[in-house]
């Protein structure tokens, strides 16, 4: 697992910025007079420029989410991130949200290095209730050709509530053990929320031979105690104009937060 995570993502703690694609068609929010490939490659533009390690590309203003995401929404962010590939210098994640079949193949059908989604467990959510099968997306990666696509496990699941009444620590080993992940993630509550530090240390603790990334709410004052505990971290809200998910993302705040990251580096 150790090999596999540091051969997509290096020796050093990886950064991964987050390009949020607008409103995708199928979903409610989406508006066919935005330009979703100019902002998706400004953002990314940015990213790149500011040195962050890895880029990932989500759905994250398909709001209310699904478990079983629109067809014609997958259809159109690979034709998004079809139309960046020769732009994009650094690996790069997919994740539509809630849905790790449609995550597998919207990946393996743009190249992805990494995918990141909710893979185990049982939760009480805004969507309803929520029950994925690592089993069988693990199996459909491997069916389509990619068993080489690293696997991030999200196991703090944003808006939701976990039924399993295991400590955090006890489900991150347990999914460890069954399922194999590349990478665990811990969150916060939703999107742009930090997860709590002794949150982060105590699954560190049991899973140490696999990476443990912060994967909500790292900012521009926190990165440096988030990195010295996590072997990287994921960053979307923080990087944007004012701070705010929705907004796109602010160059400047982008190269403000990877001097940090340097410095923090050494």
């Amino acid at each position: 697992m150790a090999e596999n995570f540091t051969r997509v993502f290096g020796a050093t703690k990886p950064v991964i910025g987050m390009v949020h694609i607008g409103a995708l068609p199928g979903a409610p929010l989406h508006d066919p007079s935005l330009d979703l490939l100019a902002a998706a490659r400004a953002d990314l533009t940015a990213l790149q420029d500011a040195g962050f390690d890895a880029v990932m590309f989500g759905n994250e203003n398909d709001r209310p989410y699904e478990f079983q995401v629109d067809t014609a929404s997958t259809a159109a962010i690979a034709y998004l991130i079809g139309q960046l590939k020769p732009e994009i210098k650094v690996p790069f994640g997919v994740n539509m949200l809630w849905d790790p079949i449609a995550t597998i193949a919207l990946g393996v059908a743009t190249g992805a290095d990494f995918v990141r989604e909710i893979f185990t467990g049982t939760y009480a959510s805004d969507m309803g209730a929520w029950t994925p099968d690592a089993g069988k997306a693990m199996r459909y990666r491997d069916r389509l050709g990619r068993p080489d696509m690293a696997m991030l496990y999200n196991v703090s699941a944003e808006f939701a509530y976990s039924m399993d009444q295991r400590s955090l620590p006890d489900r991150a080993r347990s999914a460890v053990f069954s399922s194999v992940p590349d990478a665990v993630l811990v969150s916060g509550q939703i999107t742009g929320e930090a997860a709590e530090m002794s949150d982060l240390e105590a699954v560190k603790a049991v899973v140490p031979d696999v990476a443990v990334l912060a994967n909500t709410g790292v900012k521009h004052d926190t990165v440096a105690d988030v990195l010295a505990i996590a072997d990287g971290c994921i960053v979307g809200s923080s990087l944007k104009v004012d701070g705010h998910t929705w907004n796109p993302i602010d160059p400047d705040r982008a190269e403000t937060f990877m001097d940090r990251v340097r410095q923090v580096r050494g």
